[in-house]
């Protein structure tokens, strides 16, 4: 016995709404501004650095600054991308010092890693991280 669908029903079949998936470490992306963090402390924290500023306690932030830990090269012919480190926010102090920011919940290994690769690279920034 074969089961048959009508066009109609594989259509249905096809637009069913998928559960969403689950976040691997239980954040909650949070819309700010018109801008979408991957967590609602990341939001928060976004939150504070916007009154921060406001009150001129900090002299400006960023956010998702970019910064290469290693460049690309190529060996035997086989090339290799860059690694770079993602932080979530950059703040720039009133006495002209740069701090820059990563709101993490878990520590995973490659952040571990990447978090040395930076201390290494960057010797005059320091990476603050806020739990």
């Amino acid at each position: 016995m074969s089961l048959r669908w009508t066009e109609e029903e594989y259509l249905n079949y096809l637009n069913k709404k998928k559960p969403k998936k689950k976040s691997k470490y239980n954040n909650k992306k949070t819309e700010i501004d018109g801008i979408t963090f991957d967590s609602k402390k990341e939001a928060e924290y976004y939150s504070m650095l916007k009154i921060l500023k406001q009150a001129e306690e900090i002299k400006d932030f960023g956010l998702q600054p970019r910064y290469e830990l290693q460049p690309k090269f190529t060996k035997n012919g086989k090339k290799y991308r860059a690694i770079t480190y993602i932080a979530d926010f950059v703040i720039v102090n009133n006495d002209g010092t740069t701090e820059v920011v990563d709101v993490k919940g878990v520590e995973t290994q490659v952040f571990k890693i990447k978090k040395k690769m930076f201390e290494y690279q960057y010797p005059d920034l320091s990476l603050k991280i806020v739990k």
